[in-house]
């Protein structure tokens, strides 16, 4: 694993005097990547020209070390570069056959691999190799593109950089571009890099320093420009609302995300992530607003994550209003697809949203899973820095549409979209579970994970809920987790939980009731107190947490779970309070299940028993008292209840949370108002 520098972190001459050439890239990368500023999220590549033997011959052959195909710069590690013979990818020239046969390249470059190495070179490839210099940056920093996707683009160039940068006008990255760039640079030996119209930055260094130091310069230049030029100046032509405040706002989203949600997902889930960070809302709240989001984005990584242009939907639209707006563009997407489609596009995909801007409240974004949701977000704030940046330099100009067209429908991101992996069983699906930090609530959290789903957590301790989501974060990703203090018998902690579940994520499609307590006592010696405490959690809890997901999964139906216990069916010896409560959770969720079915919502239960081992229940009270009851020592608790079952065997946490995700699952969906024992076999609990 290599050692990356620090979120921020600038260059550290100490440090880098210990790296190798491999490693001193990948040093540059992270840094670069790092800084949102400089590039966006998977955009960009870096390289560098090295030196290294042969392993066929033991001679020293020139080796292109470049960015490969996928990945982040930010993030990546070593693994995440293509390696290629140079001579041999130069050499390529000579097969070449013009534009007509730009995808064609492609398909050589792993001919040229060094190393048996098998990460796919990038289509950028030719833009790194053709140049003479030792180390190349391409990025997409904001600043610049500003620059590139301005009307005027080649004069601000001159403006900006003197004669110190060149310009070349737009054109789809592949080998002509790169042939391009080289007798550009050639024919100007004094240019330290190149805009490149409605795209980026090229520039380059003898060292990997001067390189890395090259790049942040001409960033700087460009942004001091812009700063210099737009002082004293309102953005996009001043505001023409205000934004609403903090409340307000989170309620619209509340509301608003589950219900586009569920109009956005008729050919696949979709989550959403909600932004409404200053520099959105500057936007959103505009007098430009309008005329600017209809001329669509520029930078070809920003449209492929976007969409070419979002929707703009007033804050009061109803259902009604929602339908006709989705309806108008969709309409529009369609003749979009059919004015440029080629007799080799592909088909036309999915024609909703990604980008959904809601004046004076901000900015929504949807797609099959919230990093994806929340990268088109941010690369729709790159395309708002990059419009207000052109806007006040000169006026911004999007891509031509058939260009556009052009990369978002390329016949190789095609074969990228169809090279990912198949989804998981539950991906798309935000799975809400009570009782999370215990021992069947987490391993159900992590079940959901591992199969792609995402996961709210709640839980009454807050210290042990926040290392759970720390720990399930650095496994299953950070986007993929979230988690919420609440006690499922406060009613406004309920509610205030699922709307944080829609306003992250958009909804909920499996809520799972985990939380529980466990008390024993004679009958002479249950307290009210005792008896309320176990109905309040075990009867109000599940009945005020279910209501708002059976609430939230309204629009597009979804899969409730009790877990209820053995004792619901079969009662246990001095724990009335505990089992009657348990058996009115398991008739809530058969009355549930009769109430959900013309919505589409299933309602099952999962029926545990004795599950010690890994169990917050079992390691208070509990234990001793069960132990108590059945005149044993707590050390010989596990082994009585595992040869009480007729199966002779333990029941372990990930054994209900395995019993959960069936019921959730597509084998499960024709089974509503069922039980499933997961108990090892208990004849009194036999549900018939």
């Amino acid at each position: 694993m290599e050692v990356l520098p620090r979120r921020g972190a600038v260059w550290d001459d100490a440090h880098h005097a210990n790296l190798t050439p491999p490693q001193s890239l990948l040093y540059r990368s992270n840094l670069l990547g790092r800084d949102p500023t400089v590039t966006n999220f998977g955009g960009g590549n870096t390289s560098a020209k090295i030196t290294q033997p042969d392993p066929l011959t033991g001679e020293p052959v020139e080796v292109l070390w470049v960015k490969g195909s996928g990945g982040n710069l930010g993030s990546m590690n070593r693994d995440g570069f293509a390696t290629l013979y140079l001579d041999k990818v130069r050499g390529l020239e000579k097969r070449y056959g013009g534009l007509a046969h730009e995808d064609e390249m492609v398909d050589l470059f792993p001919h040229c691999g060094f190393g048996l190495n098998p990460r796919p070179a990038s289509i950028d490839t030719p833009l790194h190799a053709f140049l003479p210099y030792a180390h190349v940056d391409h990025l997409h920093p904001d600043s610049v593109i500003a620059i590139a996707a301005a009307q005027d683009s080649e004069r601000l160039t001159r403006l900006v950089y003197g004669d110190s940068v060149g310009w070349i006008g737009w054109q789809r990255p592949g080998f002509d571009l790169g042939l391009r760039i080289r007798d550009a640079a050639a024919a100007h030996p004094h240019w330290r890099g190149m805009v490149m119209a409605g795209h980026g930055l090229m520039c380059w260094g003898d060292t990997s320093e001067a390189c890395y130091r090259n790049s942040l310069d001409l960033i700087r230049r460009a942004q001091d420009f812009i700063d210099a030029r737009s002082a004293g100046r309102p953005g996009f032509g001043g505001a023409k609302i205000r934004p609403h405040g903090r409340a307000e706002r989170d309620a619209l989203f509340a509301r608003l995300t589950p219900v586009l949600r569920a109009k956005l997902s008729a050919e696949r889930l979709k989550l959403a992530h909600v932004d409404d960070s200053p520099a959105v809302l500057d936007f959103v709240c505009s007098n430009d607003l309008e005329r600017l989001a209809a001329l669509g984005t520029s930078c070809p990584d920003h449209f492929l994550r976007t969409k070419i242009r979002p929707l703009v939907l007033a804050a009061d639209a109803d259902g009604a209003a929602i339908d006709q707006a989705l309806d108008a563009y969709r309409a529009g997407y369609g003749a979009y697809y059919d004015r440029c489609r080629r007799p080799d596009s592909p088909p036309v995909r999915d024609a909703n949203p990604v980008v959904v801007l809601v004046p004076g409240y901000g900015m929504m974004t949807f797609a099959a899973d919230k990093a994806t949701a929340r990268i088109a977000a941010e690369y729709y704030t790159n395309a708002i820095h990059v419009m207000r940046g052109a806007e006040a330099m000169d006026r911004y100009a999007a891509l031509p549409e058939q260009e556009a067209f052009n990369i978002e429908y390329w016949l190789l991101e095609e074969a990228k979209l169809k090279r990912q992996p198949k989804p998981g069983l539950l991906a798309g699906q935000v799975a809400y579970i009570t009782g999370a930090a215990g021992g069947i609530g987490r391993a159900i959290a992590e079940a959901v994970l591992q199969r792609g789903g995402h996961v709210v957590l709640t839980d009454i301790d807050g210290g042990r809920l926040e290392a759970l989501r720390a720990d399930l974060s650095a496994v299953h990703s950070a986007d993929r987790v979230r988690a919420f203090e609440a006690d499922v018998t406060d009613e406004a902690a309920v509610l205030e939980s699922f709307t944080y579940a829609a306003t992250q994520f958009g909804g909920v499609d499996l809520f799972v009731a985990n939380a529980g307590i466990a008390s024993a006592a004679a009958i002479e010696d249950t307290s009210l107190e005792l008896w309320r405490r176990n109905f309040a959690v075990l009867s109000d809890g599940y009945f005020l947490a279910v209501r708002e997901a059976f609430k939230a999964m309204k629009p597009l139906g979804g899969s409730i779970v009790f877990v209820g216990s053995k004792n619901a069916l079969a009662p246990s010896v001095n724990a009335s309070a505990y089992s009657s409560a348990k058996a009115a959770e398991l008739h809530l969720a058969r009355c549930l299940a009769v109430e959900g079915a013309p919505h589409g919502i299933r309602v099952n239960v999962v029926n545990p028993d004795a599950v010690i081992r890994g169990s917050q229940i079992w390691n208070g009270a509990w234990r001793a008292e069960r132990a108590a009851a059945y005149n044993l020592e707590d050390a010989e608790l596990e082994e009585f209840y595992r040869n009480r079952s007729l199966l002779k065997r333990s029941v372990f946490p990930e054994d209900v949370a395995e019993a959960v995700i069936f019921l959730a699952s597509p084998a499960a969906s024709k089974s509503t108002g069922n039980i499933l024992n997961v108990d090892g076999g208990n004849a009194m609990a036999f549900t018939r």
